[in-house]
């Protein structure tokens, strides 16, 4: 239990650092702005228009006495949503790394040089149509894993009691999880971790990740809140990334008192960049 707190610190101090660095806060609120735009037009849509689509999915309610289409159809449409909102806040930080990729792997980057004892940052040696292209190979993977949970936890929606009491919590962790993945990816991909293999060292520490990932998930539920807690979101997980890789982390950064801490390296050690 005491790695949730530790995680939820990760969150705190990544929304510190950008706090002290202005500028690279500034830039790095440009990508969640563009997919805010984008996402807010596919949801007020989907307010709509939900009705009329449940509608025509359902033909065979037609014929049911009143109230029960009603009921039914108005049911779908708030499940349906629900569902889309679920899926919006896990896709959210996808998208927005996929348009800011070159922002937030500059910040992730200043992050690294700052908490690290020699200042040094690790870099993948990749083009960046190359570091585009695993990026968004790699995100398509865990949306799908995203929606494949989404789906099953839409189905338990429907049982009595649990599905409005325990499912909704599940899903916050569930999406906490994929969020952290996201998010430690900029600087994992950098160091050249594999899918694979950061989905296996976020397994190991699950509760770092849910204590990181779970508030940042009921957090962007919240209307332009993600796109404010973005790139702190981002120094955060890079800070994260360095404990589940084992590095050393000199605490405070540029103000603090050099004082140096580290975590356990992973049995497995770290793979070789992916080219």
């Amino acid at each position: 239990m005491r790695d949730l707190g530790v995680g939820f610190r990760y969150l705190l101090k990544g929304q510190r650092w950008v706090a002290r660095h202005g500028k690279q806060y500034g830039f790095g609120l440009l990508p969640g702005l563009i997919t805010l735009v984008l996402y807010a037009a596919a949801l007020v849509a989907l307010a709509l228009w939900g009705e009329d689509a449940v509608a025509w999915a359902t033909p065979f309610a037609d014929d049911w006495s009143s109230p029960w289409p009603g009921l039914f159809r108005g049911f779908l449409t708030a499940v349906l949503f629900a569902l889309a909102l679920l899926l919006a806040v896990v896709t959210f930080t996808a998208v927005t790394l996929l348009i800011g990729q070159p922002f937030y792997e500059n910040l992730s980057e200043k992050v690294d040089r700052d908490v690290s004892p020699d200042g040094h940052a690790s870099e993948s040696g990749l083009p960046l149509w190359r570091e585009l292209w695993i990026s968004a190979r790699d995100s398509l993977r865990i949306v799908v894993r995203a929606a494949l949970w989404g789906v099953l936890l839409f189905a338990c929606g429907f049982i009595p009691v649990v599905g409005q009491t325990v499912v909704p919590v599940i899903g916050f962790f569930v999406t906490g999880f994929f969020l952290t993945e996201e998010l430690t990816s900029v600087a994992l991909q950098r160091r050249g971790v594999e899918l694979r293999t950061r989905l296996g060292l976020l397994r190991s520490r699950k509760t770092l990740v849910w204590g990181f990932g779970t508030p940042l998930a009921v957090a962007f539920l919240v209307p332009f809140v993600a796109v404010f807690l973005m790139p702190g979101a981002v120094a955060g997980a890079t800070l994260m990334a360095r404990e589940l890789l084992g590095e050393e982390i000199r605490e405070g950064g540029e103000e603090g008192d050099g004082a140096v801490t580290a975590a356990p390296r992973p049995p497995s050690g770290r793979p070789s960049p992916e080219r």
